[in-house]
């Protein structure tokens, strides 16, 4: 027989916007594509291995830092900053203009819609 589960300490949960919400997935998957686009130019060779590890490594945790902000509007703005850095790396990765533009395409419809639904939300729960 287990034991009840107690309820957490600590403070509640922040709730979360539509928008952060989305925006840190969008986020959260740059990261997974910086993190193989660091492999696969460090395999290529395209970079000393010391400049390819060390700006993905520094772009992948300024990534993860950003889904943290992201309930602030300068951290939305970081994270359109984000986009053109992502295109960016095409500079090294030329394939990353394609992904990157891709990549952005799904920012803006994560905003978009994120947008729009805490409007809907603002609406039916005025009180909140």
């Amino acid at each position: 027989m287990s034991a009840p589960v107690a309820p957490s300490a600590g403070r509640p949960r922040r709730q979360r916007s539509a928008t952060e919400s989305l925006l840190s997935i969008a986020l959260g998957l740059e990261a997974a594509l910086v993190f193989f686009m660091t492999m696969a130019a460090l395999g290529l060779q395209l970079l000393p291995a010391l400049a390819t590890l060390g700006g993905g490594a520094a772009l992948l945790l300024i990534l993860i830092a950003a889904t943290r902000v992201l309930r602030y509007r300068w951290g939305v703005w970081l994270g359109w900053v984000l986009q053109i850095v992502i295109i960016a790396t095409g500079a090294v990765v030329p394939l990353m203009y394609v992904v990157g533009a891709g990549f952005v395409v799904i920012w803006i419809y994560c905003f978009i819609t994120g947008t729009r639904l805490d409007r809907r939300n603002a609406t039916i729960h005025p009180e909140e």
